[in-house]
């Protein structure tokens, strides 16, 4: 039997899934979060939900948000089930379910975001946090700060009540708070960006400086960005998801499958309280930075290692890319010789220890995260995670000649056809620019590098040119298969 989801139906639920112990009719909103993916309800409403069912933070309720007209998708399917959302634990051996029930309202998505607005310029809201993908944060890599020739922030900038941009919302909300004379709220981004607090107060207050520089000094020095690191796999959510959540006995319209495992280390910086999600696992650290840099290091440019090399070769999960001995290979010479060294270890962890967990839980076969959904936004993820190891290799002198592969991997993914002739679908942003560099590079392989809001003054440097230009030059020749093995091949040697 499959009970439909909502919250009159939680009772009938079957016993073996977990549900809200507590009343949600009595919550009351403290959050604002921006981003309702499924990673999101994975983990930090997961957190939340924990810490209801210990009848704790029942002030903090969350409020869903989103800024782009296909965010209203995602709002229509839970409105319909009263934002309660199906958890899937995935471990190797055994699943498990929960309903959460965290989230109780998700906000009209309309042109000008005023809905969005009003709703953070309630002093009630004391959070707002964002899940936006590393791409979502306007930064120019180039300059190290906000992309304003970019023409959602011009668009901001020209209109600040009507923005189009979730950090325009937040700068027009955070206007009324301070007219109303209201204190700010925390800015909480939990996206995997090195420094993500650091990154978004300088998006937001760099924003708010472009119309207003008395509000832009208000929030600079009264406003909270706490820096945090977050880790959970969550693959996306398809018709088997759907289905397998029906199986489980729940017909969910937006179920979530996740791993087994969750961590949150968090910057305990906040203007307007907060609430403890140490009693549920999470960890308040001054030694954010030391964390998410394993973290990022470690697992999302180990995800970019392999999901080029596994997209180009038909290996249609990352799991399965583990079990190939070649891509498995490469993840773990890569790891050893060129990413480990730029790691600092963190209190009861070791680098080695952690990537030896990394590459477990990437093999988890319970989990099926394409290795399409890990190779998406490639412009993103390998500048945020890939290409700051290798400057920080040449400025040591250390090996770079593994990471080398994976960016000419990435740009052989580009453009479009993997070994077995087969087309690969457009899966970047920049998709049409990137193809154009990445064909152009077959003649002559700098094209590739001159990106320059890619690369920069990185793709000049000659050790790293030779290096890329040498691989790419192998992949063409010999195929991708031969060159990773080629690479693998130097550590049994």
């Amino acid at each position: 039997m499959t009970i439909k989801l909502s919250n009159d139906t939680l009772a009938d639920l079957p016993a073996r899934i977990g549900r809200p112990g507590y009343d949600r009719s009595r919550l009351t909103p403290g959050i604002v979060h921006v981003g309702l993916g499924n990673f999101h309800r994975a983990h930090q409403a997961w957190y939340l939900h924990r810490l209801m069912q210990q009848g704790l933070a029942h002030d903090w309720a969350i409020l869903g948000a989103g800024v782009r007209p296909y965010d209203a998708a995602m709002r229509d399917r839970l409105i319909a089930q009263d934002c309660l959302t199906t958890l899937i634990e995935l471990a190797p051996s055994h699943r498990s379910a929960e309903v959460i029930g965290p989230m109780i309202g998700y906000l009209p998505i309309e042109d000008g975001n005023g809905a969005l607005i009003r709703a953070m310029a309630d002093p009630a809201i004391r959070i707002v946090a964002l899940t936006v993908t590393e791409g979502g944060y306007y930064f120019d890599p180039t300059t190290g700060g906000l992309a304003t020739s970019h023409p959602d922030i011009r668009h901001d900038a020209a209109h600040p009540d009507r923005p189009a941009t979730v950090f325009g919302a937040i700068v027009a909300a955070l206007r009324l708070r301070r007219a109303a004379g209201h204190a700010p709220f925390a800015v909480q981004s939990c996206d995997n960006l090195q420094g993500n607090g650091r990154i978004t107060r300088q998006t937001v207050v760099t924003l708010a400086r472009l119309t207003d520089p008395a509000l832009a000094g208000w929030i600079d020095e009264h406003g909270a960005f706490p820096n945090s690191m977050v880790d959970c796999i969550v693959p996306a959510t398809g018709p088997d998801e759907i289905a397998l959540a029906r199986r489980i006995g729940v017909d969910d319209a937006a179920p979530v499958t996740h791993e087994n495992y969750r961590q949150w280390v968090i910057e305990d910086n906040f203007c307007a309280g907060r609430p403890d999600w140490d009693r549920v696992g999470a960890t308040f650290s001054d030694a954010v930075h030391d964390y998410e840099t394993m973290k990022i290091r470690i697992l999302n440019a180990g995800h970019q290692v392999i999901a080029n090399a596994g997209e180009l070769l038909s290996v249609g999960t990352i799991a399965d890319c583990m079990r190939d001995r070649d891509i498995a290979a490469l993840f773990r010479k890569v790891q050893r010789d060129e990413i480990v060294p730029r790691v600092r270890p963190v209190p009861g962890v070791d680098p080695a220890d952690y990537v030896a967990l990394v590459e477990r839980r990437f093999a988890n076969p319970a989990v099926h995260d394409t290795t399409r959904r890990v190779a998406f936004d490639g412009s993103s993820r390998h500048t945020g995670f890939v290409l700051p190891i290798l400057r920080d290799a040449l400025r040591e002198g250390g090996a770079i000649e593994g990471l080398s592969l994976v960016e000419a991997l990435w740009a052989h993914m580009c453009a479009g056809t993997r070994d077995d002739g087969t087309a690969i679908a457009p899966n970047d942003p920049n998709w049409d620019a990137l193809q154009d560099a990445a064909r152009a590079a077959r003649n002559r392989p700098r094209s590739w590098l001159e990106q320059d809001h890619i690369y920069g003054a990185l793709g000049r440097d000659p050790r790293f040119a030779a290096a890329f230009e040498r691989w790419l030059a192998i992949i063409l020749a010999d195929g991708v298969r031969p060159a990773i093995a080629g690479y693998a091949g130097q550590a049994r040697a």
